[in-house]
């Protein structure tokens, strides 16, 4: 299988979390989205696909709604994000992505998950260097030649490119994602993204038993806890 497919599987794993913290950081993403181009989907590209994905993971038009107005200028809080980088047992690491209103709360409560386990967090690109930073769309679709053939009358080239149980599983820079869903709605009636995914993915797997697995999931879990916390990349194999 190609890189994409273990993406996808990350990707289903993710569906589990509570709807509460998918609606946080959905609402954060939202307004940051909104306060780096205009508040308005209709001239703001990123930021109507992000909404358009939110509703598809059934968050209220509300909380949509009210990240937009914060973006405006309603309401005092000010998002940013952060990326932290980790060593966990064994060979594993981690990338956690967080957005937050306060830098200090956040990198204390990271770091005080690492210290639970006796792990500890790296310096910038300790870890990264080791991951690639891509974007993952898949749909379902009978041609892939054609949408191949798409991609690069379009000035797109994939970095991996591969078709599962009549899936196409599309990998690219992450800035080719707007114009890469942009060909495919043209292309394909009533397109449907199945998956819709910008991250890191480490570039090789590793397998975690036995006590740094109980380790691992530990620790995991306890980042997964962190309300500032929006995604957790590990090269550990699922």
């Amino acid at each position: 299988m190609g890189r994409a497919y273990e993406v996808r599987k990350y990707s289903i794993q993710k569906t589990g979390a509570a709807k509460g913290k998918i609606y946080t950081t959905f609402a954060k993403e939202i307004y940051l989205a909104a306060k780096k181009g205009l508040p308005d989907p209709d001239s703001n590209v990123a930021l109507k696909r992000l909404i358009d994905k939110a509703k598809k993971n059934q968050v209220p038009s509300d909380i949509i709604n009210r990240a937009i107005d914060k973006a405006k200028g309603v309401g005092g809080e000010d998002y940013h994000e952060v990326i932290y980088e980790g060593f966990g047992p064994g060979a594993s690491t981690f990338i956690i992505k967080c957005l937050t209103d306060n830098v200090n709360r956040t990198v204390g409560m990271v770091r005080a998950a690492f210290n639970k386990v006796n792990k500890s967090l790296g310096v910038t690109n300790s870890v990264a260097y080791n991951y690639d930073h891509l974007g993952v769309v898949s749909v379902k679709y009978d041609n892939e030649e054609e949408v191949f053939n798409a991609l690069l009358e379009g000035g797109i080239e994939p970095v991996d490119f591969e078709t599962v149980d009549g899936e196409i599983i599309i990998t690219v820079n992450p800035s080719d994602v707007n114009p890469l869903k942009d060909i495919l709605e043209k292309l394909i009636p009533n397109c449907e993204f199945i998956l819709d995914e910008v991250g890191m993915y480490a570039k090789d797997k590793i397998t975690l038993t036995g006590e740094d697995k109980e380790i691992y999931d530990r620790l995991y879990n306890l980042l997964d806890e962190i309300e500032d916390v929006s995604e957790i990349y590990t090269n550990v194999e699922n």
